[in-house]
């Protein structure tokens, strides 16, 4: 498969979820802007896909980052999703423009829904829908000293 073929849109996914399900696969979902991938991405995407079968990456549009990070984002939405789609436990990247990834999380149902340990489960969009549903809903680990705003500004600095 072809990375790209991995980024689906809204009309898309509902049908690819379908058919992980219908072959018993446990479907995570997770979301973020993931502008400059690195390690600290990387560990976090490659736990959340061992809580299941298939993960599910919500992607902020160029516009919600902005809206999120003034001056962001670094590298554009087709980018980021491209290079998120290259990740070998990533199975489907999907763009989202809202403020929040819930109409997303209503949309793909998710058996787990995971962020960073930097979220208290509570204040996960979405908990309350995938537990009310019977799903989990956890956190991660987060490795400690990776950021894409540190990165930036340690490229400022040197320059």
């Amino acid at each position: 498969m072809w990375t790209k073929d991995k980024i689906q849109t809204r009309e898309q996914l509902p049908a690819t979820v379908a058919a992980w399900r219908a072959a018993g696969r446990k479907v995570v979902f997770t979301n973020g802007c993931f502008d400059l991938l690195h390690l600290g991405h990387v560990d976090y995407l490659e736990q959340a896909r061992h809580l299941g079968d298939a993960l599910v990456v919500g992607l902020n549009t160029d516009a919600s980052v902005g809206a999120l990070k003034p001056g962001r984002p670094i590298q554009d939405e087709h980018a980021r999703a491209r290079i998120l789609a290259s990740l070998a436990f990533v199975d489907a990247v999907v763009l989202f423009g809202e403020p929040t990834p819930l109409a997303l999380i209503e949309l793909v149902q998710p058996d787990v829904l995971v962020k960073g340990d930097d979220y208290a489960i509570d204040g996960i969009v979405g908990h309350e829908l995938v537990l009310n549903r019977g799903g989990q809903v956890l956190t991660v680990p987060l490795v400690q000293g990776y950021s894409t705003s540190r990165i930036v500004e340690r490229i400022l600095q040197s320059t």
